[in-house]
């Protein structure tokens, strides 16, 4: 691993050294959070915190990049770390843009790099890549590519799900901050998509002027809990979710009126009513306020159906990267059968299938199933099957079947895939493999795995889905090998 001179990613020998010399400096052994001190931040974790050390307590903070020294105050303290922000800046990183996008990220805490130059996001994220494989000797020999970034760096997500708190008359509507359930108000996020930040205007003025309860989850009192904001960019519609903690028709009904009066973009709303404890956004009932039950999104030739619980990536652009980079590592030919694990609504394996003579999609979400067969049905292709199951089940059935698979795309969740579910696939005897994953930490144990199963990756192609974040994605190309397990 060659030594970043900016600090932007580090082997772990470097790290550690650096770390042991930072922590004999002159700082407080004990923190509290009336704690102000001084610290030098030599690198970032993976939740984007700056790392430094005081005596015995490992600190995280929020705001500082590689290469600066800054004065910080403590907000957390836990037994064996604590969580800082940045107050003021003594010395700034060679990373620090001048023109920061966001002015409150510290306190907001939502796009942690947001204050890092682009190029230096990019080259940090690619050795963090590379940081990551270079855990396990297997996987020494992977060609990790430059990270490809989409088009828009800036107001591309296309989807937010956001708190709701406070109380009508001056209602605070955002995220959590991390480790706390204070909701940090957002206005005009320059990460969302700016229909996005206007349809939380609209909804937050629409609260304030009709008088609509905010729950509160200590008395279990009030009704609006979270909205949900969805942007079709290919419609340049918007759809809204209002979930609150009972049915009450009469305050949603106004309210969708007045957002749809305010912003007529919003074709699509619906209440969710969820009653639970617990930090689950959804429950299990949707209402529909409007005729109209889904968006329309497009991702190259493909159209896909979003209804409020599908899941969709957040940034088209990005999506478009990925979908593109599986298709031309997939090297149809249009007579292989291809397997799509964890298929969602379908895009990947919709985008597959004009250059493949059949397409299988598998996934655990029911509903996801039934949009990804709708989406079938909508873009008119009749060589894809989608079944709903336990993933390691249903190729344990294909298997038993003898049936035939030439190409396998995995895109689990961020804690990968089970190995059941990856000695399943690799009993298929696929040729190739494509990994989509959003986790580098679980993407090379995974990859290990297969590597002894008898599948080597040879190249692994970063995607960044999610500037201003630690977040990134990845396509490895994986080939069947003389192995076995």
């Amino acid at each position: 691993m060659n030594k970043d001179s900016k600090g932007r990613g580090m082997a772990p020998k470097q790290r550690e050294s650096e770390k042991q010399q930072l922590s004999k400096a002159a700082v407080p052994a004990r923190l509290t959070t009336k704690s102000v001190l001084e610290v030098e931040i030599f690198a970032l974790d993976e939740d984007g915190y700056g790392i430094s050390s005081s005596g015995h307590d490992a600190l995280r903070v929020a705001g500082g990049l590689p290469g600066e020294k800054v004065r910080i105050g403590i907000e957390h303290v836990a037994r064996h770390k604590a969580y800082g922000y940045v107050k003021n800046i003594l010395t700034p990183s060679p990373l620090r843009s001048k023109r920061p996008a966001c002015r409150v990220s510290v306190r907001c805490q939502g796009c942690p790099l947001i204050a890092m130059k682009y190029r230096d996001q990019a080259e940090w994220k690619q050795q963090f890549v590379q940081n990551a494989l270079c855990q396990y000797s297997e996987l020494s020999g992977i060609d990790v590519r430059p990270l490809l970034s989409p088009p828009q760096q800036l107001h591309y997500r296309t989807t937010a799900r956001l708190a709701v708190s406070g109380k009508f008359s001056a209602p605070q509507i955002g995220i959590f901050r991390r480790a706390s359930h204070d909701v940090f108000d957002l206005n005009d996020c320059p990460l969302h998509h700016e229909l996005v930040n206007r349809v939380i205007e609209v909804v937050r003025r629409g609260i304030a002027k009709l008088k609509v309860p905010v729950y509160n989850p200590r008395s279990r009192m009030g009704l609006m809990r979270y909205l949900m904001v969805r942007v079709s960019e290919h419609e340049q519609k918007a759809m809204v979710v209002f979930v609150t903690a009972r049915r009450s028709y009469n305050e949603i009904h106004h309210l969708s009126k007045y957002v749809r009066e305010q912003l007529p973009e919003v074709e699509v709303i619906a209440q969710n009513v969820n009653s639970s404890e617990g930090n689950v956004i959804m429950g299990p009932t949707d209402h529909f306020q409007t005729q109209r039950h889904h968006l329309t999104e497009r991702i190259g030739d493909i159209s896909l159906m979003i209804s409020p619980r599908s899941f969709f990536q957040v940034n088209r652009g990005g999506a478009a990267l990925i979908y593109n980079q599986v298709r031309e590592w997939a090297g149809l030919t249009g007579q292989e059968t291809v397997l799509d694990l964890y298929c969602g609504i379908g895009g990947i394996a919709l985008t597959l299938a004009s250059g493949a003579a059949s397409v299988i999609g598998f996934e655990v979400v029911e509903a996801a199933v039934a949009d990804a067969r709708n989406n079938a049905r909508l873009n008119g292709i009749s060589n894809c099957r989608f079944e709903a199951g336990d993933a390691a089940e249903l190729v344990d059935e294909l298997v038993d079947d003898h049936e035939r698979v030439d190409v396998v795309v995995l895109n689990p969740p961020r804690k990968g895939c089970d190995e059941k579910v990856l000695r399943s696939v690799a009993a298929l005897s696929p040729r190739r493999m494509l990994y989509v994953s959003c986790s580098p930490a679980t993407l090379a144990r995974d990859l290990k795995l297969l590597e002894m199963l008898g599948y080597s990756c040879r190249t692994v192609q970063p995607v960044d889905m999610f500037p201003q974040t630690m977040h990134i994605e990845n396509v490895a190309l994986l080939e069947k090998t003389d192995k076995s397990a």
